[in-house]
């Protein structure tokens, strides 16, 4: 039965079930009808009997008979539920009848059948060829010569059986053909390799004839397996056949004959695969040799222009089959022609920078480019070949090589100003005339413009130069990338302004572009804080003279203006996060932003709390001590700098208080302890603070000790308070850990404290801690109802 005849088959047995279902919906219809009519004449007339049943009458289809009606009863009372049938119906009758279930078996088994036990058939047959050939060989049963005839034989069999095969088994016969190919490649390189039977000449021609028949082959067979084990075997060959001499040339017009085979083949085929194999081994040969052999003034004029005519090839391949066809570039194709655009570019630029009388033309090369892409577009519009993303393509790499050339030719922080604005222009023209190919380029140069922000960062803190803050190009090009990526990032928020690329790229861009915004937008301001302390450095420095015959003359700096820079950019720091964490829960409320925020505020009071207070003991220490004051200015601003932090660092606590209350953070992890966690963060900063200032004010003062006397009291007095606190709000871990900080106090006062105390002070501590822990256990005595009476 034909494929037409099966189908109507199938859809008439539909056609009769649903008129089976259609009869079956009118029975119960006039079924329930009569009954309903029956009930309300014995509400009206109770002592009237009831009326004759009125006969059913049934919907009988065109192409059915009458059914039974007595079996449509009987029907119902088995199947209830589906109108008196079964519940399978027919078509999943017929598709069973059919066995559906069993065609993915049958499409595996025939996948296995046809094509994996022929391949791995063919593969076994070759290795059981080479072990055959090896026992041959080890016990010198045949001539070299032999060996390689007899394997030529054999190959040339296993020719002739997949032509002989070809007509009625398809795909076993394009097996077996490249069995025989892969063989051939193979015996020709032992001939000239091991057992030099044929010279290198001689042995080259042959692999090119195998390699030029293979892709034929393949393109007869329209098979890619074919064609790959071609490709792989033409690769190969110049490595085979290598005399180690090292000889570029012949090297690169080999791959050029190759490739221009591969251009002829995607003209005939659209092979994805064979593309990404071509361009890979070219790419990848050529950068071998250029990173470990190339030689500017030996092999100038060869790189380029092999580097050219590769470029050109790879074009012309990735893009005739689609423009021949009419079609539309697909996303790989995109991907292909911007990679190989992009290498071109690179090792051109490479190449030329290699030599000095060439580098000038830096900026013509970035135009030739342009034009390039130029007249590709040019063609696709004049002869309207695909779709509008054909066109798009070509435009955005000329709008990319004309922006770049310029800043490419000039250096310095003119090539960040340029990608930037670049990427602000791609990106606007994306949206405003939705077309998503710009804004998908918009952000590949975005990146460009990063990295080179960076590099010009860098190059500022490698350099010794001492620069005007604000008023220096760093600035100037860091304002203007965080003007340009904050009106990117407000448009793209922007709901009235839907983007036009993918969904899972747009996610990626809206989490990426507000992090590079406020990374640039904190760092800018950050080093012009550096920059100034940094000029203030060299400006203040001074040389000492010797003071002995055998001295030298000592370069002498302002250590507090090392200190004051750090605590600065600390303070900088902890102000920007602030505010940053205000704006985020007043207007943003962004969940991402608020968890990442919450990390930074606490990893900031952390440094803070670690080595901010060290440096500003140390400013402590540069006033009490007055260093160097005959040069450096000791004023009292080094004692009134800790105030000053300690403003910002509070202003960042209480920002994360204001974060772990916001609902917008807590919905997200219902069952995480936010309470608990800030108590935690909270009070432990405080006893650290504490301490700190205690021994500030103690070294002020000259007070001896300040390490034992005083830490100890002031933390018995700060666990006293936790204990009232956790009493107060009913906080047990405040409770637990104001006992836990009480005993860390105890282990000092006996193994640290008492050592080198005196005796009134060891008095004074044992006294006070003794009151401390009275007092404690009072209260713990007066709240038990309290404290133990809760859950």
């Amino acid at each position: 039965m034909s494929e037409i005849d099966e189908k109507i088959a199938y859809l008439q047995a539909r056609l009769d079930n649903l008129a089976k279902i259609q009869t079956a919906f009118h029975n119960e219809v006039s079924q329930i009808r009569y009954e309903i009519n029956l009930l309300r004449q014995k509400q009206q007339t109770p002592s009237q009997p009831p009326q004759a049943k009125p006969p059913v009458r049934e919907y009988i289809p065109p192409t059915q008979t009458a059914p039974n009606y007595s079996n449509q009863q009987t029907n119902q009372a088995t199947n209830p539920t589906n109108f008196g049938y079964k519940s399978q119906t027919y078509e999943q009758s017929f598709k069973h009848q059919q066995s559906p279930e069993s065609k993915p078996k049958s499409n595996v088994e025939e996948f296995v059948g046809k094509n994996l036990i022929s391949l791995i058939g063919i593969i076994i047959t070759v290795i059981g060829v080479a072990i055959g050939a090896k026992y041959a060989i080890d016990r010198d049963l045949i001539s070299p010569s032999t060996r390689i005839i007899l394997g030529y034989l054999f190959a040339f069999a296993t020719f002739g059986i997949a032509v002989r095969l070809k007509a009625k088994y398809h795909s076993f016969s394009a097996v077996l053909l490249s069995g025989a190919m892969a063989m051939m490649y193979f015996l020709t390189y032992f001939a000239y390799s091991f057992y030099n039977l044929i010279p290198q000449t001689a042995a080259f021609a042959i692999m090119l004839l195998i390699t030029a028949f293979t892709v034929a082959a393949a393109i007869h067979y329209s098979r890619q397996v074919i064609a790959h084990i071609g490709l792989v075997g033409a690769y190969a060959v110049p490595f085979l056949l290598s005399d180690g001499s090292g000889r570029a040339a012949i090297l690169f017009g080999y791959m050029t004959i190759v490739n221009f085979g591969i251009l002829l083949v995607s003209v005939k085929k659209f092979w994805k695969s064979l593309y990404y194999t071509s361009f890979i081994f070219t790419w990848l040969i050529f950068a071998a040799w250029f990173f470990d052999q190339f030689n500017p003034t030996e092999h100038f004029t060869l790189a380029f222009t092999f580097l050219s005519i590769f470029f050109a090839t790879f074009y012309l391949t990735f893009v005739s089959y689609k423009l021949i066809a009419n079609e539309e570039f697909s996303t790989e194709i995109v991907a292909l022609i911007l990679a190989n655009s992009f290498i071109f570019y690179t090792f051109g630029y490479a190449i030329l920078n290699s030599n000095e009388n060439t580098r000038q033309f830096l900026g013509l090369f970035t135009i030739a480019n342009a034009f390039i892409h130029f007249l590709f577009a040019f063609v696709i519009y004049r002869y309207k070949l695909g779709g509008n993303i054909n066109l798009y393509l070509p435009v955005a790499l000329i709008l990319i090589f004309l922006t770049i050339a310029f800043p490419v030719q000039s250096r310095g922080n003119w090539l960040t100003l340029y990608w930037t604005a670049e990427a602000l222009f791609l990106f606007a023209i994306g949206r405003i005339k939705r077309i998503a190919i710009f804004e998908t380029f918009a952000f590949p140069v975005m990146a460009l413009a990063c990295a080179s922000l960076f590099f010009d960062w860098v190059k500022v803190f490698e350099s010794s130069a001492v620069v005007t803050p604000f008023l220096n190009n760093l600035f100037l090009t860091s304002a203007f990338f965080i003007i340009a990526f904050g009106a990117i990032c407000y448009v793209n928020f922007r709901k009235e302004s839907a983007a036009f690329v993918s969904e899972d790229l747009q996610k990626i861009v809206s989490f990426i572009l507000p992090a590079i915004f406020l990374v640039v937008l904190y760092n800018t301001f950050r080093t012009e804080i550096g920059n100034y302390f940094h000029g203030e450095l060299v400006r203040t420095a001074v040389q000492i003279p010797p003071r002995f015959n055998y001295d030298y003359e000592t370069h002498l700096e302002n250590s507090s203006l090392r200190y004051f820079s750090f605590i600065w950019q600390l303070n900088y720091s902890m102000l920007f996060l602030t505010i940053l964490s205000f704006i985020n829960i007043r207007k943003i409320k962004s969940q991402v932003l608020g968890f990442i925020n919450i990390g930074l505020n606490a990893f900031c009071i952390f440094v803070f709390l670690t080595v901010g207070l060290y440096f500003i003991s140390e400013l402590r220490e540069n006033y009490l001590s007055q260093t160097y004051a005959e040069y450096f200015n000791r004023g009292i601003f080094h004692l009134l700098i800790r105030y000053i932090s300690y403003a910002f660092a509070a202003g960042l606590i209480y920002a994360n208080y204001q974060y772990f209350k916001q609902k917008f953070l807590r919905d997200v992890m219902p069952e995480f302890p936010f309470d608990f966690v800030f108590d935690i963060g909270f009070y432990l900063s405080m006893l650290w603070i504490l301490s700190s200032e205690l021994l500030n004010l103690m070294d002020i003062f000259k007070v001896a000790d300040s390490y034992k006397l005083g830490l100890s009291i002031l933390w018995g007095i700060y666990a006293l308070g936790l204990i009232i606190i956790g009493i107060y709000k009913k906080k047990k871990y405040l409770r637990i850990g104001a006992i836990a900080l009480f005993a860390i106090t105890l282990v000092k006062l006996f193994f640290y404290d008492i050592a080198d105390l005196d005796t009134i002070s060891k008095t004074i501590v044992f006294v006070s801690l003794g009151v401390l822990l009275l007092i404690i256990s009072f209260l713990y005595n007066k709240f038990k109802d309290s404290i133990f009476g809760e859950n």
